[in-house]
């Protein structure tokens, strides 16, 4: 499985092998289990939310447009991560990966991830303008503009994700092949690499900063117009109800944010103890976002129980919906 290169004393290896998440070694089928719970819950959560926001009519404002899109990367996200976790902890040959598997896993979780986040700052600038332009919104915020909007998103993911592929893999790969994390990622991938990787580190620190910085940043701003905005309203039931809107979206954007920072900013820590804040922001929060935007927002609970046909007060899936 080893290939050779033009020099007779390099070789250029052809798979790695992922050494998993730190203390799942001990119990692999209780956690396979627990991860294909999570998998499970994740991947219906957000196809349930998809189909809702693609079948009711009720649901068809731009929030709700973004919000099929989120539920969509997440369990995207979630896929290239999670199966190949689970088929690591039946077998050892799970463990494996390809040298062209390991690129392609590399560059789906960075297209995927980097799409979210700039999926997010829409997400935020379509609440500054529904609180703080709202006599403009539907105008501003058009189907032509959502559309818009959503493409350059993929558009940048797409960009964004083939410039760290193509720097991470144009690099000779020669010895080591045991990748310390449970999935293939930028800093433990490039401390295997038999060559300098000053460069990508500086491009990773560089354009993952700026990418994650500027989106926050706009976030930020965003957020701080929206407040202002909520502090004019006369009563405290007004002021409740128009912030209500966007409390779900800060949420999942602090849960988003958070584990990458520790990450990225450390390009030559990777290990089992890195892997932890990874598992949350891959694995656990395209789990959480679909109960977050769910019990926090009565329309889309609403329009659950409609799909579902679960209007009846007495049952148990329409109590866990209210």
């Amino acid at each position: 499985m080893i290939r050779e290169t033009e020099d007779p004393n390099q070789t250029v290896v052809d798979f790695f092998f992922l050494e998993g998440l730190m203390y799942t070694a001990e119990h692999p089928s209780l956690f396979f289990l627990l991860f294909l719970l999570i998998y499970s819950i994740t991947v219906t959560g957000n196809l349930l939310i998809l189909i809702t926001v693609g079948s009711d009519p009720h649901l068809c404002s731009p929030m709700y447009h973004f919000l099929a899109h989120l539920s969509f990367l997440d369990a995207c996200l979630s896929t290239v991560t999670v199966p190949k976790v689970m088929a690591g902890l039946l077998t050892p040959d799970g463990k494996v990966i390809s040298f062209e598997g390991c690129a392609i896993q590399l560059y789906c979780f960075h297209f995927l991830a980097s799409t979210e986040c700039f999926l997010y700052t829409v997400m935020a600038y379509d609440r500054y303008l529904a609180i703080c332009r709202p006599l403009h919104y539907s105008v501003a915020m058009n189907r032509r503009m959502c559309a818009g909007l959503a493409g350059i998103t993929w558009t940048m993911g797409v960009v964004h994700s083939a410039l760290h592929t193509c720097l991470t893999f144009r690099l000779l790969y020669c010895g080591p092949r045991h990748i310390a994390y449970f999935f293939c990622d930028i800093p433990p991938v490039l401390k295997l690499a038999c060559a300098d990787t000053t460069v990508n580190e500086l491009v990773m620190l560089a354009n993952i900063g700026i990418v994650a910085a500027g989106c926050l940043i706009l976030i930020v701003i965003s957020y701080v117009f929206i407040t202002a905005a909520v502090l004019r309203i006369r009563t405290a039931e007004g002021r409740k109800r128009t912030f209500s809107t966007c409390t779900s979206h800060l949420t999942v954007v602090l849960l988003y944010y958070m584990p990458p920072v520790c990450i990225y900013l450390q390009p030559r820590s990777s290990g089992a103890g890195v892997g932890a804040p990874a598992v949350f922001y891959t694995i656990v929060t395209p789990m959480l976002n679909p109960f977050i935007y769910t019990l926090r927002n009565t329309e889309v609970k609403q329009a659950l129980r409609r799909l579902l046909g679960q209007g009846s007060r007495d049952s148990p899936a329409g109590s866990l919906l209210r």
